[in-house]
């Protein structure tokens, strides 16, 4: 008889899976954040995995990044199949839903969705392939009125002040701002420009200049100028003053200005706990973004990049259907975040299960009593395992111990005995009835 072939198991990069005890911590998370955002009137909705490929690229360059899927065996004159991708990100399958549900719909329209994306990325620490985001979004039809701007990040800065997960400040800016500014300079390409600026976290003071130099070929008075309003950064609304007083005029500028006032205003004022930055050099990668934009980032780990981002966009959804549909949404990197605290030892894990009692096993003829509490007691509420076997008392408690169950059940080993729990924590154990017992 030949031997059969072990094939050896090995991690796919960029694709995380947890032990069980950090995927219990990880659940606890994402039912901390969806309670979050229901709190704020936002209603769940989940998009299949795959969209037609045309749809995720209506909008913006992320063709390298996405991920096409076909059968293994698939008919080589089929070409269908070939057409349907993995998603990048929910925002655009959510405008393709809201498009495409349009009429069941109730405007202004808030979801959130809480899915694994994926992208072709090159795994790096915290870059993944596949990966939890954990969204929000309101969008409506002709005009979204500016109080979303505000409320959306309101409502990511109360998730991620549940998750103990250390500090971290949301930057906050409007594309406006750096449009209208650079237009009243009188650039006329300014894209090259903003992506420069935006780039002021990574790069330093010098490395913008340098930029826009030497990248730009950019007169040196001119540089600095541009290079002045992304120096700009307030933890309220007085950034607008900072900006009048560079002197430059522009009707988007204005526009900009006011808007963050207005959406800094707000957060001083509902949040005021929160470490929030106005912040004018940041724009944002994607190109559907048209006004607020939002990135939080660890103020201790100040190179590991946004885990919270998102932004307004005036008509995403008007590449799927012919209505003027504005939005703003955010977007939590939940596995960005979780796994750099994995990695860096940062996670406090606990149980290894969600059992909150196990009921052991005396022996095989009391297998039935031992059930029945365990049933009982389920009925109460209570996360109950039985033991599987009757096997010594002592393994069954180590058994307990090692996954972290807090309470041990003893069903009577004898007639007229009583039950009686134990507590693993403290060693204590008293007499105790099924239809009774709470926990503490």
């Amino acid at each position: 008889m030949s031997k059969q072939k072990i094939y050896r198991p090995r991690p796919v990069s960029g694709f995380p899976e947890w032990l069980p005890e950090q995927r219990l911590v990880e659940q606890r998370w994402m039912d901390h954040i969806r309670k979050a955002f229901e709190s704020y009137g936002f209603c769940s909705i989940e998009t299949p995995s795959v969209e037609e490929l045309d749809v995720l690229l209506a909008k913006g360059e992320v063709d390298k990044e996405i991920y096409a899927i076909q059968r293994l065996q698939a008919d080589e004159a089929d070409k269908s199949e070939s057409r349907l991708a993995l998603h990048f990100d929910v925002t655009v399958p959510f405008a393709r839903y809201v498009a495409q549900h349009f009429n069941d719909l109730d405007f202004p329209f808030k979801r959130y969705q809480m899915q694994r994306v994926w992208r072709g990325e090159r795994p790096q620490d915290g870059r993944f392939r596949e990966f939890y985001q954990c969204d929000i979004d309101v969008i409506n039809v002709d005009h979204l009125p500016l109080h979303f701007d505000a409320e959306i990040p309101a409502a990511a800065l109360e998730c991620v002040a549940g998750l103990d997960i250390g500090p971290i400040r949301l930057h906050i800016s409007n594309r406006k701002i750096l449009d209208g500014y650079l237009a009243g300079l009188g650039i006329e390409d300014r894209v090259p420009v903003i992506r420069i600026l935006d780039r002021f976290d990574k790069i330093g003071s010098d490395g913008v200049m340098a930029a826009l130099t030497g990248e730009l070929g950019m007169a040196e008075e001119l540089a600095r100028k541009a290079h002045a309003l992304a120096t700009i950064q307030t933890s309220d609304s007085s950034f607008g003053a900072q900006v009048r007083a560079l002197g430059v005029e522009h009707e988007t500028l204005e526009e900009g200005v006011s808007e963050l006032e207005f959406v800094m205003d707000y957060l001083v004022r509902e949040v005021p706990d929160a470490d929030i930055l106005a912040d004018l050099s940041i724009a944002r990668g994607f190109d559907y973004y048209t006004g607020t934009v939002y990135e939080g980032r660890f103020t201790e780990l100040p190179g590991f990049g946004s885990v919270i981002a998102g932004g307004r966009y005036d008509d995403l959804a008007g590449s799927y259907i012919n209505r003027r549909l504005p939005g703003v949404g955010i977007s939590i990197g939940l596995t960005r975040i979780f796994g750099k605290m994995v990695a860096d030892g940062m996670l406090k894990t606990g149980p290894k299960t969600p059992t909150q009692v196990l009921v052991a096993l005396p022996s095989e003829e009391r297998r039935e009593l031992a059930a029945e509490t365990a049933k009982t007691l389920r009925k109460r509420g209570m996360n109950v395992e039985m033991f599987h076997a009757a096997t010594k008392i002592g393994k069954q408690i180590g058994y307990a111990s090692k996954k972290g169950i807090p309470y041990v059940w003893f069903p009577p080993f004898e007639d007229g005995q009583p039950h009686e729990v134990k507590s693993m924590e403290t060693g204590e154990q008293i007499a105790a009835t099924p239809d009774s017992w709470t926990i503490d």
